[in-house]
């Protein structure tokens, strides 16, 4: 990708703190592989097994599920090149997890790589599977569902202040 950062930024609503996917490295297919670093010295960790820190799995599906959502976002501009649709003006949302599976630890200082495909899409609905990988082997699979929803994103509002 040209610039990971800017392409993540334009496409999802997420902020740092709560901005879990640091660089994209692919977008091709119907899927998309990026990758977050766990900081060592991360908040979460003093109260998260303080003696033995692990990086939650609620957090690690989150990034999957953001990773998703850059996905459903970029598949939606491709297809409304030079189109108006009211439907991309939304943001994806989280609609269904299923069959979350946690397979290893990840922890503090390592990077992981997320990656998710595209199932099927029905109407407004999106159906993907994730994972995510630490030293190329599994750490945790889940799939799971997305909806556009009728919020803009942020950088569609208008500036109301002049």
């Amino acid at each position: 990708m040209v610039d990971s950062k800017e392409f993540i930024l334009a496409r999802i609503p997420h902020r740092p703190p709560f901005l879990w996917v640091d660089k994209v490295v692919s977008c091709a297919g119907g899927s998309l592989i990026a990758e977050k670093n766990i900081p060592v010295d991360l908040d979460i960790f003093q109260g998260h097994y303080p003696d033995y820190p692990i990086m939650p799995g609620v957090i690690l599906c989150e990034a999957v599920f953001q990773t998703g959502a850059l996905l459903i976002a970029e598949l939606i501009r491709q297809d409304n090149k030079g189109k108006n649709d009211p439907a991309a003006q939304g943001v994806p949302v989280l609609t269904r997890i299923n069959g979350a599976k946690f397979k290893r630890e990840v922890k503090p200082g390592e990077t992981i790589t997320l990656e998710v495909a595209l199932k099927e899409r029905v109407g407004t609905a999106w159906f993907l599977k994730g994972r995510v990988l630490v030293h190329g082997k599994t750490a945790v699979k889940v799939d799971f569902a997305c909806a556009m929803s009728d919020a803009m994103h942020p950088d569609q509002h208008e500036d109301k202040s002049a």
